[in-house]
C-alpha cells in the first residue's frame, strides 16, 4: 500500500500563503507531520502559482528535502515544472514519482521522456483525447493503451500507477460501481501494475463526505487498489487503511497494523 501525502498543494490557502511568503518552517512542519503519520511519498504541487511555478517548485523541493528523505511525487500540468522538480528530487529512499500523464497525445508525449530520463514512477490517469471515461470498459480500454504503450518504451509495470479517474457520485449514482469494476478488471489483466487515486472526489457534493470516503477506501482496496493520494494525518482514514490491509491478508502477521497502533497513527 502506497500512501502519497497530499497536503503540500498551493490550492490549499495556507500552503499558498507559505509559498508566497517563503515560510519554510510551515512547509517543513507539514512535510514532517505527513511523514510521521505514515506517508510513503509526499506530493508537491504548486500549479496555482501561475508564472512562478518553476521557481516555487524548486523552492518547495529544496525546502522539503531539508527535513525529510521521503521520496517526492512531483505534481504539475506543466512539463517544465515537472523537470525542475525531478532534477532536484533525491532518490535516497525510493524512485521519484511523476503526477501525472494521461492518454491524451500531447500530454503523453510531453511526460513520457521525463519518465524515461529520470527513471521515475508514473501516475497515469484514464483520460484520452476524446474526454473522460464514463464506464468501466472505457477505463480498462484507456488503461490498457497507457500500459501497453509505456511497456513498449521500456517502462516496467511495477513503476506504473493507473488512476481510474474517480468522478462524483453526486453527478451519477453509477460512478462508484464503474470505478470498482474498472479497478478489478485492470488488476486482473495487469497484475503487476499498481493503482492509485485522489479518492475524495467520490463524495463531492454530498454531506458527511468522510463516511463515503472511508467506505470507498475499503471497497476499492478489496478489488485491487494499492495506493491513495490522501491526507495521512487523518487518523480515522488511516485506521481504515491499516485495518483493510490486515483483513485482506496484505499485512504479514498484521505487523503494520500493530506497529501503527503502538505509534498512535490511527483511530
Amino acid at each position: 500500500m502506497l500512501i502519497i501525502g497530499e497536503l503540500i498543494n498551493t490550492s490549499r490557502k495556507a500552503i499558498r500563503e507559505a509559498v508566497e511568503t517563503r515560510n519554510a518552517a510551515y512547509i517543513q512542519e507539514v512535510a514532517v507531520q505527513q511523514e510521521a503519520a505514515g506517508a510513503n511519498y509526499l506530493d508537491v504541487n504548486c500549479g496555482t502559482m501561475v508564472g512562478q511555478e518553476i521557481e516555487c517548485m524548486e523552492w518547495l523541493v529544496n525546502t522539503i528535502q531539508a527535513v525529510t528523505d521521503l521520496p517526492l511525487c512531483i505534481d504539475s500540468p506543466d512539463e517544465n515544472a515537472l523537470r525542475a522538480g525531478l532534477t532536484l528530487a533525491k532518490t535516497v529512499n525510493g524512485k521519484r514519482m511523476i503526477n501525472s500523464t494521461t492518454a491524451e497525445e500531447k500530454r503523453y508525449k510531453a511526460v513520457l521522456p521525463l519518465v524515461k530520463e529520470f527513471d521515475a514512477k508514473i501516475v497515469a490517469l484514464c483520460i484520452e483525447d476524446a474526454g473522460m471515461p464514463e464506464t468501466a470498459a472505457d477505463r480498462l480500454r484507456i488503461a490498457s493503451k497507457l500500459i501497453d504503450d509505456m511497456e513498449k518504451e521500456g517502462i516496467q509495470q511495477d513503476d506504473i500507477y493507473i488512476d481510474p479517474l474517480i468522478k462524483p457520485l453526486s453527478t451519477n449514482d453509477k460512478y462508484g460501481k464503474s470505478v470498482l469494476d474498472a479497478i478489478y478488471a485492470i488488476k486482473k489483466k495487469y497484475p503487476a501494475v499498481h493503482l492509485t487515486c485522489g479518492l475524495s472526489n467520490i463524495s463531492y457534493g454530498f454531506p458527511n463526505r468522510a463516511v463515503l470516503n472511508r467506505l470507498f477506501v475499503v471497497q476499492t482496496m478489496t478489488v485491487g487498489m494499492d495506493g491513495y493520494i490522501l491526507n495521512p494525518t487523518d487518523k480515522a482514514m488511516m485506521g481504515v487503511v491499516y485495518a483493510g490491509q490486515a483483513l485482506l491478508g496484505n499485512d504479514k502477521y498484521c505487523k503494520n497494523y500493530l506497529k501503527a497502533h503502538r505509534k498512535g497513527l490511527y483511530e
